[in-house]
């Protein structure tokens, strides 16, 4: 009897102990920076009825607990400064330190606001090894989903500053847009992530804010049903099994010894350039493995170093070994190849540098103009020209049937990463994204204001400032005038910016006509910290540069007016302006001929004796728009001829 009542107290005072404790969200942390000048919401969940203290700055402000189990407090406006402490008391206590007030930027999108520091090192070098500011700090957004209704936590996540331990995790374009503000405001920045790779803005977006869009509204309300999603994607894995098999048949991975261990003697391999895709090398129709291998002489001066084996881009998927030791292995083909090589793998002469790669669907190999070298202590192999290759397997054609991903679904991302952050005080909205969309741009259009402002009423702030990012450059040159998605969806972004507190970073100069992943990152950030400074900081600064005015018909010639011209017009390589196309009444477009005249640039072609409609930058990768002001910052895209947006011909 006596162990049973000791066994039962214990259970209740456990019981009473997990209902008991006052529990704060994830994002109220030590570290934490809190928004200056705004009412701070402090709030968490405790036993109903229970009395709350938080104590603040010789302050303590009180509140009970209500019958859902939640509590919150409001501190009044705060000036920026730190550290703090505070302190939360019910029938637990807790002390959080080291909590900063000065200005918390939400920086959210897809992969490129992702792209961390420790993929860029070799771009910004300097940054990563000297980074050393507790005044910037960082709260990484776990990657989640949930279709079922919007959560009220995160499951994890911790406040880090920007010192040589935790640079590698802060976002490129996030870390240098907040060094940028701190440099000039001297105010500690937070910078909150909820970035997911190759997801789509509806999926950011919530519920309600979806309402007036019947196509996603439907999708919502259906998705709720888990039942049929899981149906769904049960059908599909079922229909998909044999893609799963693929990779299994690999004779280089069959064999004894493998094609890659260093037993292993080649017989009938061929010749193949590298980089380049093997469908431009004489392999018609090939989705499958295919190996690579290259003899390379090391000197003994790179032996004893760690080293990096750079392998550019790859399509599909890689291994890479060197000496038959795996290096680095990747499963898509967007990252860029870099894999460290130990110090004790290399050895004096003969080396084997050996990659198997796996492409299910359209060209495969490796991406022209990417680094390809073996670098070790600042001495570099070149790694470009001529390998041998060998087919490990052939796919045989399948069409997949495709499930729902739940976390590309209307709602999944803003129920899990985005509504527990809502009752947290934030200055703004550091926005890029926009490739996961980039095919139904009309869509976009629709779904950019619906999202913005969908968020400025979910924290209840209708001037809530956003800046958004422009998709850069990319994809192929094309040297004649045609039509672009890419384009449209500048286009469909530059609308958005056009709402109130809202500012646009224009980056077509930033991108890269084989990556939807650039480098460039930090300029990009810096480039959001200008329109930042200026929309929201209130400075007087040239933030953009030249954005169209007006076009006014001069005879044969179009004269088009620019504002943010800065210190006036300039081209960045001194040529004439490029990336200009005229048309008459048919709307049948031309490269114009072009030169600046003031704060205008004048336009002609003998083709078009009456023109009325003009293009700039009107491509996905308009690789000869050159137009910029003095400040160097680049014109943006437009166009005339866009029917039902105002834009009607040009007057004479």
């Amino acid at each position: 009897m006596r162990i049973k009542a000791v066994a039962l107290s214990g259970l209740l005072l456990c019981a009473l102990s997990s209902v008991a404790q006052v529990k704060l969200p994830r994002l109220v942390r030590d570290s934490m920076v809190l928004q200056r000048s705004q009412p701070l919401k402090i709030w968490g969940w405790a036993s109903p009825g229970e009395k709350v203290q938080v104590k603040f700055g010789n302050k303590t402000y009180r509140a009970v607990t209500g019958h859902d189990k939640k509590w919150q407090v409001v501190l009044p406006p705060q000036k920026a400064g730190g550290p703090h402490n505070m302190t939360i008391s019910g029938s637990n206590r807790i002390t959080l330190k080291d909590i900063l007030i000065g200005d918390v930027w939400l920086c959210a999108g897809q992969s490129n606001m992702v792209h961390q520091m420790e993929l860029h090192k070799g771009e910004y070098p300097s940054e990563y090894a000297e980074a050393a500011n507790p005044q910037i700090r960082q709260f990484w957004v776990p990657n989640r989903s949930v279709l079922t209704g919007p959560e009220d936590d995160l499951p994890a996540g911790n406040w880090r500053w920007a010192g040589r331990e935790n640079i590698g995790q802060f976002s490129v374009v996030a870390y240098f847009f907040a060094k940028n503000i701190w440099e000039q405001h001297k105010v500690p920045i937070g910078i909150i992530n909820a970035s997911v790779g190759g997801t789509p803005v509806e999926a950011w977006t919530s519920e309600e804010g979806l309402k007036a869009l019947p196509k996603w509204a439907a999708l919502v309300q259906q998705n709720k049903d888990t039942a049929y999603v899981n149906g769904r994607n049960r059908q599909a894995d079922a229909a998909n099994a044999p893609l799963q098999q693929r990779g299994r048949q690999d004779k280089g991975m069959l064999a004894s010894p493998k094609w890659f261990e260093p037993a292993y003697q080649p017989k009938g391999w061929q010749r193949i350039h590298l980089p380049g895709f093997w469908e431009d090398a004489g392999l018609r129709n090939l989705d499958g493995v295919v190996w690579y291998r290259k003899e390379i002489e090391v000197p003994q001066s790179m032996i004893g170093t760690a080293g990096m084996l750079y392998l550019g881009r790859i399509v599909d998927a890689d291994a890479a070994y060197i000496n038959g030791k795996l290096v680095g292995q990747t499963g898509y083909q967007y990252p860029q190849r870099r894999y460290t090589v130990p110090a004790d793998l290399l050895k004096p002469g003969k080396n084997v540098i050996t990659v198997r790669i796996t492409n299910s669907g359209g060209k495969g190999g490796f991406v022209p103009d990417k680094p390809y070298a073996l670098s070790v202590g600042g001495q570099e192999l070149d790694l470009t020209g001529y390998w041998q290759y060998k087919v490990g397997e052939v796919f045989t054609p399948f069409r997949s049937v495709p499930g729902i991903s739940v976390q590309n679904s209307p709602t999944a991302l803003y129920n899990a990463m985005v509504a527990p952050l809502t009752p947290y005080a934030i200055k703004g909205v550091l926005w890029y994204q926009g490739e996961s969309n980039a095919g139904n741009p009309d869509e976009y259009a629709q779904l950019m204001p619906a999202f913005v402002a969908d968020w400025r009423s979910k924290w209840r702030r209708a001037d809530l400032p956003f800046v958004l990012v422009q998709l850069p450059n990319f994809m192929e040159y094309d040297y004649l005038p045609a039509e672009s998605g890419w384009a449209q969806m500048r286009e469909a972004q530059e609308a958005t910016a056009k709402m109130p507190n809202t500012g646009l970073v224009v980056t077509i100069d930033l991108g890269a006509w084989n990556d939807i992943h650039p480098g460039g990152k930090g300029t990009i950030g810096n480039r959001a910290a200008l329109v930042a400074r200026n929309l929201v900081y209130g400075e007087s600064l040239v933030y953009s540069g030249p954005r169209f005015a007006a076009a006014d018909k001069r005879g044969d010639s179009m004269v088009i007016r620019f504002d943010h011209t800065g210190s006036g017009l300039v081209t960045k390589d001194g040529d004439a302006p490029g990336g200009f196309a005229i048309a008459g009444a048919n709307k049948k477009f031309v490269w114009a001929d072009a030169r600046i005249e003031g704060n205008s640039v004048v336009l002609w072609n003998s083709k078009v004796p009456q023109p009325q409609y003009v293009r700039y930058a009107w491509a996905d990768n308009p690789h000869l728009a050159n137009l910029y002001n003095k400040e160097g910052l680049p014109a943006a895209p437009f166009r005339t001829d866009k029917e039902g947006a105002g834009n009607a011909p040009a007057t004479q």
